[in-house]
């Protein structure tokens, strides 16, 4: 902790008149409280926006904890002076606090409860830790993220021991002397920041010192593409909020190596499409990937969903047991799958799949005219799903119709369909079963082939359309369902399932 290895300032000044080392006798600066005038005249432009702070950090109290600290160690000039001048004390202000210093330091540096105190020290340790300061070997990759983790743990529930984070952080990417430890600050800068925002205020002084830095004409292009990073990610999680779990292992190696991680997302006719996520990525910037994926160029009404479905034994006996939750724009990826896991964990007596799934939230009367191909056949196969699954009570002659436009866009128009091996699995799959049983399955196949011989000129696009203009014109038509979950019902008042649809109409409670 000597002068030249710690510098706060860069380069020690010369000494002043009161002595060899620059200090008073007895070792000590002169505290003055500075106000935001005289504040705004001597603060370095990166740190202007800490002048509104002035009251969040305890400078005084870090001074003459660290004035205890340096002298219960015998180490001596701790501070460097920054200026030469006539004046017998020097000031220690907001900009010495924050700047790089290789020692532990011995209190926070915001004014956080006394009991946060400790571990404000312990956060500073890790650091110091991480940035390999004073460290003989260069520490691993695995214990960069041990180290990651830890703090993640110890900050992400805390808002307090968030902004005294991000202020520790800061201020080790201040005059930082050696280029390696200046890299690895700004590494966990960007950890952090991608995973969890300071509060509003810390978050405005940060955005702007990071902004500094960014866009600073001298800045070292390593530390430029962190600080880029920085900054992005602090828009995402200011926007977001603070991760609820935990990042896992391999998300926090995936942004220490520049890589993306991969999941699964499904389509309600069980193809899927692969998108990419980090520990930052939201469900919007999932929604975003995904549209451009499969060239879906009008998507605001769609959104990721939660499916859950319980399975019991080795398959499902039961259709339309899943249960779909509709994901917050701004929730996390890996907060998700996180989750996933968890529930999987917590029903060990069933087996619960939960998977990730794209589909409209609503449905919106300018949907009919949108024309893009992708977003028809979206729509498609949501009211298809729905309507297999017997979510729209229709009368026969409508059951009949529909059966017949789905099998049309299945397979086209052939002359003799019941020669075709497939006919009667089509018929099955897309005529609701609470339909199907209401007449003879024979009468059924006969009104069917009879309604789909009629459509030889119609194209599979044309079949698409007019199952979706007939689901429509239905009162409860273009609704978006989710199944209602029961309270414990131990004499059975309730009915067996009760399915909530929502359109532009309104609210309907179907009871099955």
């Amino acid at each position: 902790g000597s002068a030249a290895a710690t510098p706060l300032h860069g380069p020690a000044a010369p000494a002043g008149a009161n002595g060899a080392d620059g200090y008073d006798s007895d070792g000590s600066y002169n505290f003055a409280p500075p106000t935001p005038s005289t504040l705004s005249m001597s603060i370095p432009p990166e740190l202007a926006g800490a002048i509104p702070l002035i009251d969040r950090f305890q400078v005084e109290g870090f001074l003459k904890a660290m004035q205890k600290q340096i002298q219960s160690s015998g180490k001596r000039g701790f501070f460097i002076k920054k200026s030469v001048g006539p004046q017998v004390r020097e000031k220690f202000t907001l900009e010495d606090m924050l700047c790089f210093q290789k020692d532990p330091i011995p209190t926070s540096l915001l004014k956080v409860p006394n009991d946060l105190v400790s571990r404000s020290i312990k956060l500073f340790h890790v650091i110091l830790k991480y940035m390999g300061v004073d460290s003989p070997a260069i520490i691993s990759l695995e214990e960069r993220i041990e180290l990651v983790a830890k703090l993640y743990k110890h900050t992400l529930k805390r808002s307090e021991l968030r902004d005294e984070l991000f202020a520790q952080i800061s201020k080790q990417t201040r005059n930082n002397p050696d280029r390696s430890w200046l890299i690895r600050a700004w590494e966990l800068m960007y950890l952090c920041a991608s995973s969890m925002p300071p509060s509003k205020d810390i978050g405005a002084y940060l955005s702007e010192y990071v902004h500094y830095i960014a866009h600073g004409a001298t800045t070292d292009s390593d530390v430029r593409v962190l600080a880029l990073n920085t900054l992005n990610a602090l828009k995402r999680s200011v926007k977001a909020g603070p991760r609820v779990a935990i990042p896992a292992r391999e998300e926090i190696e995936a942004l220490l190596t520049s890589r993306k991680l991969t999941t699964i997302v499904f389509f309600l006719d069980e193809t899927f499409e692969e998108i990419t996520y980090d520990m930052a990525t939201t469900v919007a910037d999932a929604v975003e990937e995904l549209a451009g994926i499969i060239k879906l160029s009008v998507y605001s009404s769609f959104s990721l969903f939660e499916c859950r479905k319980i399975v019991n034994g080795s398959k499902s006996s039961e259709v339309g047991n899943e249960e779909y939750i509709g994901l917050d724009d701004n929730k996390y990826i890996g907060d998700l799958l996180s989750e996933f896991k968890s529930a999987k964990d917590r029903n060990k007596g069933e087996i619960l799949h939960c998977k990730l799934v794209f589909k409209k939230r609503l449905f919106r009367e300018s949907d009919e005219a949108v024309t893009d191909p992708m977003f028809v056949q979206l729509s498609y196969v949501q009211l298809q799903h729905d309507y297999i699954l017997g979510n729209y009570p229709v009368g026969r002659d409508d059951a009949a119709q529909l059966t017949a436009l789905q099998i049309l866009v299945e397979i086209g128009f052939i002359d003799n369909p019941e020669s075709c091996v497939e006919w009667i699995s089509l018929l099955e799959r897309f005529l609701p079963r609470q339909v199907a049983i209401t007449r003879a399955k024979r009468d059924w196949e006969l009104d069917i082939i009879s309604r789909y011989q009629l459509m030889e000129h119609l194209s599979k696009d044309d079949a698409r359309n007019q199952f979706l203009r007939i689901l429509r014109t239905l009162p409860y038509g273009n609704s978006v369902f989710f199944s209602v979950r029961k309270i414990d019902d131990p004499i059975g008042l309730l009915p067996g399932r009760i399915i909530l649809g929502i359109n532009k109409r309104g609210v309907r409670y179907f009871f099955l």
